[in-house]
């Protein structure tokens, strides 16, 4: 006795943003992409996503301004702003009406001061763009937004020290709901431990599941019509040494790429917001660490595991004080302009920053104080200072 076949039914569904090009029937009208397109996006889109990729890192100079703090995160940086500039015994008290017409106040301020001669996106939290709608007065002066996309971090069950970021469920729906607000480009942040070996982080279970999330995250995002930025942030509060803080970089955006193949990443729409090898804050050279040393290690990790696809890199300043995330930025380059042939670091892409409190830190301090001419000047000048050490001046 012989079965019937049962036909095929299933069809993949179209770009959810947009609708899918006929490649066979539109040859003609295609975009150039300047790359062969091996992706399950459509040609239209994933010009969109290498063309907005590409000038987040460019003219040469300009980076992102990542303003995407939670709600909580906001108030406590305005709480310890308040606790230093003001005499009074204990913090103020506001309603939740008042913290938040706060956060909106100081993102229309400090967006306002924003130029993109210097910024070329910033990155806003959910509520900035979908509730406070603030994306359209960066727009209007030809600064991309994004949006940030992860949520927030669980413990991992085998290893208390190191976390998953949750935040893969309902992402598409949520990146489709930015896109419709403006974003053009999203983050998700991975935090990774470092410590040295003896202490065993991160572990392998970590850095698997941080590379598989990241993926995710970039096809999902790339779905929406959003170009990725992937951020694998090791952390250096530990005991590693530059050494071992190389070799984890080198080791996590390796696994990160990999991943990324394996979902069918357009690699080429694609960013990496990296942290700074560094030796931790527990390790005896800590004190005598120099940006010169950090700009060796970071050209370094970037040549040895960043696939020359990538149009750009825009590094995470950490907690760095601003003096130290913009010398080590500047270090980096400097060290790109005065490298010459054969060596790997004169094929870099840009190198630039994606900084938040390295810019806003001590404009946060102006803004709650009232001074909003000191706020506009400190805001101006941390953006000049970035722009000109992504050029290695």
């Amino acid at each position: 006795m012989t079965s019937t076949p049962v036909p095929n039914t299933f069809s993949s569904p179209k770009n959810l943003f947009t609708s899918s090009d006929n490649a066979l029937d539109q040859l003609d009208t295609l975009p150039d992409l300047g790359t062969f397109l091996d992706s399950h996006l459509s040609p239209s889109v994933a010009k969109e996503l290498i063309t907005t990729a590409q000038a987040l890192v460019g003219p040469r100079g300009r980076g992102i301004y990542a303003t995407d703090e939670s709600p909580e995160a906001m108030d406590a940086l305005f709480q310890a702003a308040e606790a230093g500039d003001s005499d009074e015994q204990g913090p103020k008290k506001y309603s939740d009406s008042e913290r938040r017409e706060r956060r909106k106040e100081w993102k229309k301020d400090a967006y306002e001061v924003m130029s993109s001669e210097f910024v070329s996106g910033v990155i806003l939290s959910s509520e900035t763009l979908l509730d406070f709608n603030l994306g359209p007065s960066l727009t209007s002066k030809g600064i991309i937004v994004g949006v940030r996309a992860h949520g927030e971090l669980a413990p991992l069950p085998t290893s208390p020290f190191e976390f998953i970021v949750q935040g893969l469920d309902n992402l598409l729906s949520n990146l489709q709901a930015a896109r419709a607000a403006g974003a053009r480009f999203s983050k998700w942040r991975a935090p990774i431990a470092c410590t040295s070996p003896a202490l065993e982080l991160p572990s392998q279970v970590s850095l698997d599941v941080q590379a598989e999330t990241l993926a995710m995250f970039a096809a999902i995002s790339q779905q929406a019509g959003l170009v990725p930025i992937v951020e694998p942030d090791v952390e250096f509060s530990a005991d590693a040494s530059l050494e071992r803080s190389v070799e984890v970089h080198e080791k996590a955006i390796g696994m990160i790429y990999a991943r990324c193949r394996e979902h069918g990443v357009l690699l080429e729409g694609t960013l990496l917001k990296p942290s700074f090898p560094q030796p931790g804050l527990k390790h005896p050279s800590r004190s005598n660490i120099n940006p010169k040393d950090i700009a060796l290690a970071t050209v370094t990790v970037i040549s040895r595991s960043v696939p020359s696809a990538v149009p750009g890199v825009v590094f995470l300043s950490g907690g760095l004080p601003s003096s130290v995330a913009i010398s080590y930025l500047s270090a980096v380059n400097a060290l790109v302009n005065s490298s010459s042939a054969p060596s790997p670091f004169t094929r870099l892409p840009p190198l630039t920053f994606s900084y938040g409190r390295a810019i806003q830190g001590d404009a946060i301090k102006h803004w709650v104080s009232g001074d909003k001419d000191s706020l506009k000047a400190s805001l101006e000048d941390a953006c000049k200072s970035c722009y000109r050490a992504a050029k290695g001046d």
